[in-house]
């Protein structure tokens, strides 16, 4: 793998560890504020700007306990020039439910990423529930 798709990677990893994580500081500092997305939670509506996933972070009790584990499963990575990318893989999340047994959670997940004033910003997702 080239360095751009590694760096890239590891920004997503990092992007998705302060998701699962409860850490909205880093997750702010990864996105574009003009961010847009398809999810679950927007009921099929498209979403602009940061305020939406703000109120996710925000909840009382976030980041959940006990600690998860987030990884990205057989990640794809189309490069579109040197300022443009396109991330899409199975999210795992790994926890414990509430009997403290292991649980794996999936998503499907796209992302994709813009290099904005020389730094890398996520500008969009879209993410479904795995079958």
């Amino acid at each position: 793998m080239n360095e751009l798709v590694l760096e890239l990677l590891a920004l997503n990893q990092k992007l998705l560890e302060s998701i699962v994580g409860g850490d909205w500081k880093t997750y702010e500092t990864l996105c574009d504020p003009s961010i847009t997305c398809f999810e679950p939670e927007a009921r099929g509506q498209v979403v602009a700007g940061m305020a939406f996933h703000k109120y996710y972070f925000e909840l009382p009790g976030s980041p959940q306990k006990p600690a998860k584990n987030v990884s990205m499963a057989q990640p794809h990575v189309r490069l579109l020039g040197h300022d443009g990318a396109v991330l899409s893989y199975v999210r795992l999340t790994q926890s414990l439910d509430a009997n403290g047994s292991p649980q794996t959670g999936r998503m499907e997940e796209t992302r994709v990423w813009q290099k904005i004033g020389g730094a890398w910003k996520h500008v969009h997702f879209h993410r479904s529930p795995g079958a």
